[in-house]
């Protein structure tokens, strides 16, 4: 079993930046061989990709977010982080980080971080 523990959320006024951090526990042995991604969720819409980033650290963003958003891993301490930048209202979600054996597999969620953005 995987746990995720999703943090860093808040408040901000737009143009500004967050950093999201996600830590994995649990199974050492499957953690290290698992992508890892953010998810969001605005209130009234569907869940959607953010990024995600693979074991060997190639990753994959959502077209709309490229170029503000940064997705890392840091595979020692089993953590992922999202760098935000340039932050608009329409980010405002609650952000959800995964786990899976690949890229777009979602196996394991954290329960997420409430990040809104003020006008």
């Amino acid at each position: 079993q995987v746990q995720l523990v999703e943090s860093g959320g808040g408040l901000v006024q737009a143009g500004g930046s967050l950093r999201l951090s996600c830590a994995a526990s649990g199974s050492t042995f499957i953690i290290p061989t698992m992508a890892m991604g953010w998810y969001r969720q605005a209130p009234g819409k569907q869940r959607e990709l953010v990024a995600t980033i693979a074991r060997a650290g190639s990753t994959n963003y959502a077209d709309s977010l490229k170029g503000r958003f940064t997705i890392s891993r840091d595979s020692a301490k089993n953590t992922i982080y999202l760098q935000m930048n340039s932050l608009k209202p329409e980010d405002t979600a609650v952000y959800y980080c995964s786990a899976g054996p690949t890229m777009l597999a979602t196996d394991y969620w954290g329960r997420g971080t409430q990040v809104t953005v003020s006008s």
